[in-house]
C-alpha cells in the first residue's frame, strides 16, 4: 500500500486503541514494526491477522496477490524480532516463517474463513507465505491510568466477541477450523485476564480497600460464571460435528453475561483505580 495510506491508518489505530474505519474497519489489526534489510531503520505496517492460541498470533504476507513479497515480509525475513501493537499492548515478537504441512494448513484454514485469501493465491505464482508472531514479553497496557487500562483490555475482549458472534451467524451449518480456534483463543483470553485479575488486582485492591469486599466477591462470583459459560462454549466448539445454532447459542450467553459483567467491575472499579493512581 502507498505510504501515505499506511500512515493515516497508523495513526488512527494509536490514536484510537486499535480501531480504524475504512478497509480495516471491524476486521483484525496489528502493526508490525520490522527492521529494514538494507537501511535498519524501523517501518511500521498495518496488517491483519488471524488467532491461533494463546502463544501466536498469524499474518499472511499476500500483497494483494502481487507477485512480490511485501517489504515487511523481506524485513522479517533478514531480522525475526519484531514489534507488534495491537491497540492494548505493545510487545516485542520472533517471527518464523511457516513452512510445508504447517503452512498449507494455516492457510487452508484462512482461505475456507475468507475465500479472498485463495483469490490473492490464485493471481500470483509465488506461493503466498504464512507468518507466525510469537510474544516475548511486554509491560503493562498503553494507557494514562489503570483504569483506563482496565476499559481498554475490556473493550479488546468485546471486540473479539463481537466479530466472532459475526461469524458465526455468516458461518454454514458447521463451524470452519479458524473460526474455532478464534473461539477458543478467546476462551482462553479471558480465563487468563480473569485468572490475573482474581490472584493480582482484586488482591491488592482489598488490601487497600477493605470496604469493597462485597463487591470483590460478587465479581469473583462472576468469573466463575464466566468461566463455566467459556467451557460450555469450549465443548461445542471442540465437538467434532460442532453445529453453529448450538455455539449461536452459547456465544449469546457468553456475550450477555460478560457485558453486563465487565460494566459492573468498570462501574466500581475504574474510579478506584484511577484514585489510587492520582
Amino acid at each position: 500500500m502507498p505510504n501515505d495510506f499506511n500512515q493515516q491508518i497508523i495513526d488512527e489505530f494509536r490514536a484510537n486503541s486499535g480501531r480504524v474505519g475504512g478497509p480495516f474497519e471491524g476486521g483484525r489489526l496489528i502493526l508490525l514494526t520490522t527492521t529494514g534489510a538494507r537501511s535498519g531503520a524501523p517501518h511500521t505496517t498495518p496488517v491483519g491477522y488471524l488467532p491461533d492460541g494463546g502463544e501466536r498470533i498469524l499474518v499472511i504476507a499476500s500483497a494483494a496477490g502481487a507477485d512480490r513479497h511485501p517489504d515487511w515480509f523481506h524485513n522479517l525475513v533478514a531480522d525475526s524480532t519484531v514489534t507488534v501493537e495491537d491497540g492494548v499492548f505493545t510487545y516485542p515478537a520472533r517471527a518464523e516463517v511457516l513452512t510445508g504441512v504447517d503452512r498449507d494448513e494455516v492457510f487452508a484454514r484462512a482461505v475456507e474463513a475468507d475465500p479472498g485469501w485463495a483469490e490473492y493465491q490464485a493471481k500470483t505464482d509465488r506461493v503466498i507465505p504464512v507468518v507466525a508472531l510469537y510474544a516475548q514479553g511486554g509491560g503493562p497496557p498503553e494507557a494514562a491510568s489503570w483504569g483506563e487500562a482496565l476499559r481498554l483490555v475490556h473493550d479488546a475482549f468485546r471486540r473479539e466477541l463481537a466479530l466472532i458472534r459475526d461469524e458465526v451467524e455468516r458461518s454454514g451449518p458447521t463451524l470452519g477450523a479458524q473460526l474455532r480456534v478464534n473461539c477458543l483463543t478467546l476462551c482462553g483470553g479471558l480465563h487468563e485476564h480473569h485468572r490475573h485479575e482474581d490472584a493480582g488486582m482484586f488482591v491488592g485492591i482489598g488490601a487497600q480497600r477493605p470496604d469493597l469486599v462485597d463487591v470483590l466477591d460478587r465479581l469473583r462470583a462472576e468469573h466463575r460464571r464466566v468461566a463455566e459459560l467459556v467451557g460450555d462454549l469450549q465443548q461445542a466448539v471442540t465437538a467434532t460435528d460442532a453445529d453453529r445454532d448450538e455455539v449461536r447459542t452459547r456465544v449469546s450467553r457468553l456475550v450477555a453475561d460478560l457485558e453486563a459483567h465487565l460494566a459492573y467491575e468498570e462501574e466500581q472499579l475504574i474510579p478506584v483505580l484511577d484514585a489510587a493512581a492520582g
